[in-house]
């Protein structure tokens, strides 16, 4: 598209990108002017980089909106986008960029304290209790509550209203199941991991496709998320820029919701501090609020410990640290590629320095926390059904730097035989309880109740009765827009788990 004199139609809002370019945050400002605007609207960047001539008629044509013109004059440009089709343009109301910040969790860049509430005495998690991993296959209305709320069109407290009716039907199907520790579903988050980033300061959650210009080679990525059965255009990724700090809990409202509709303990997951970081730091995003990845990683731990007390004290009975980077660390190398499971788009070290500071940030977070209030979760993957494409290789690796882990419970992908044999988890502290996965969420055939319990059955005898906690391999629906299986063959399995584990109780 040629430059014109002037544009033909007025923006609905305007800003100036100054002297970035699309890979040095430019992306990012326009995510946050863009995303409030209902579909039609106007936005208008001004910039002086000569490189967006380029580059942004590019991000458009990948994200789906419209370039309707631009400017050129004495190196100053004037470009104005359309989000989405300048067809669906109507008369609906504009959010202002100061909206948009509230909407994606930028609130004050400095933390509000917090006072401490009163504890509530959690319920204990019995011998053989049986439990999802966390994240539930969300209603299609839900789904789009949510991109509504993440794009700033949808208030916060109309999104949790919505909220609360999902969670009531996720908690209802696992209770029907005959689950002994119930989850909420994750039924607020767009994912296990990346929902974070709309509830911490100075984070925004953008769509994946906005960080292709970032990597070495956007083509190659872009093939490799294909090839992974990734939805890049609906997923989301945090992105840091500012210092982060916690005006407003991650996770603790999840919990109260949970302990008000159900009678029954209640377990939580929060994305572990390893995998945050990694998901985090990026070159040209995180660097301009951080001098490293330790600096970033440093405030992570600070606002996890700040998450877990308060879910301690709202009377979760198990809060799982999910670290499925883990595996990336030691399996993906031999692939010689990214793995998408791991979010993380920054560099790694070498795999021993890498699980060492994977280890010193988990017990960071843990440290003078009750252990037997506390798990960790590590797997392979779980963005898509086909095994083939997703991580391989048993936990031998990782057992040295999980047990050293002041953690009281692992719970463990175990039933694929992508995990290896169980046996070697014998190798994990005699303190703590072991989860292993009895079914697995990615096959949509029901394992028969006699499979289950010979896996159970088998767990006994290797750890006892009273350290065994029984699961899927790992959750139902990681991402909110690719879940693995349906709400149906999610109540089934976990039904014939809770059967089988009967014949060992009585």
């Amino acid at each position: 598209m040629e430059p014109v004199t002037r544009h033909s139609l007025s923006p609905d809002v305007s800003f100036d990108g100054g002297d970035l370019d699309c890979g040095n945050g430019l992306l990012l400002l326009i995510r946050k002017h863009i995303d409030p605007l209902p579909r039609g609207g106007l936005l208008e960047i001004q910039s002086r980089e000569i490189s967006v001539d380029e580059d942004l008629p590019a991000w458009c044509r990948l994200t789906g909106n419209e370039l309707v013109s631009w400017t050129k004059a004495n190196g100053q440009r004037s470009f104005l986008v359309c989000k989405g089709r300048l067809a669906e343009r109507d008369a609906a109301p504009i959010a202002s960029p100061a909206s948009a910040a509230v909407a994606g969790g930028q609130a004050s860049a400095t933390a509000v304290p917090r006072e401490r509430r009163q504890p509530v005495q959690a319920l204990p998690v019995p011998p053989l209790a049986v439990t999802g991993m966390g994240s539930w296959p969300r209603p299609r209305w839900m789904i789009e509550a949510m991109h509504a709320h993440v794009e700033g069109r949808l208030p916060e407290a109309s999104f949790h209203e919505t909220a609360d009716d999902a969670v009531r039907l996720a908690i209802s199907a696992q209770e029907k199941a005959g689950v002994d520790l119930v989850t909420d579903g994750e039924q607020r988050r767009d994912s296990y991991a990346s929902f974070v980033a709309s509830r911490l300061d100075n984070c925004q959650l953008i769509p994946l496709t906005d960080l292709l210009p970032l990597v070495d080679d956007p083509e190659e990525f872009a093939a490799e998320l294909r090839a992974l059965d990734i939805p890049a255009g609906e997923v989301r990724h945090p992105a840091v820029f500012g210092r982060l700090s916690r005006s407003r809990p991650l996770v603790a409202h999840e919990v109260d919701f949970a302990r008000s509709v159900s009678g029954k303990p209640v377990k939580v997951a929060l994305p572990g501090p390893y995998l945050l970081t990694r998901t985090m730091w990026m070159e040209c995003i995180s660097d301009r609020a951080y001098d490293s990845r330790e600096a970033l990683a440093a405030d992570v731990v600070r606002v996890l410990r700040e998450e877990l007390v308060e879910l301690l004290d709202a009377g979760a009975s198990l809060v799982q640290l999910d670290e499925p980077v883990l595996s990336e660390v030691v399996f993906a190398g031999a692939k010689n590629k990214r793995s998408f499971m791991c979010g993380a788009l920054s560099e790694s070290l070498a795999p021993a320095e890498e699980l060492a500071f994977a280890r010193d940030l988990l017990n960071a977070v843990l440290d003078g926390m009750p252990q037997d209030r506390t798990a960790l979760h590590v797997c392979r993957g779980n963005w898509t059904p086909d095994e083939s494409v997703a991580l391989s290789g048993d936990y031998a690796p990782l057992l040295p730097t999980l047990a050293q882990v002041r953690v009281g419970a692992y719970l463990l992908e175990m039933c694929t035989p992508r995990a290896g044999d169980v046996a070697m988890l014998r190798a994990l502290p005699d303190h703590a309880r072991i989860g292993i996965g009895v079914v697995n969420q990615k096959d949509q055939a029901v394992e028969t109740e006699d499979a289950v319990a010979a896996r159970i059955e088998r767990g006994i005898a290797l750890f006892g009765r009273d350290r065994l906690l029984l699961h899927p391999d790992c959750g139902f629906a990681t991402f909110a827009d690719n879940p693995i299986c349906s709400t149906q063959i999610a109540q089934d399995k976990l039904r014939v788990i809770a059967r089988a584990a009967e014949r060992f109780r009585q």
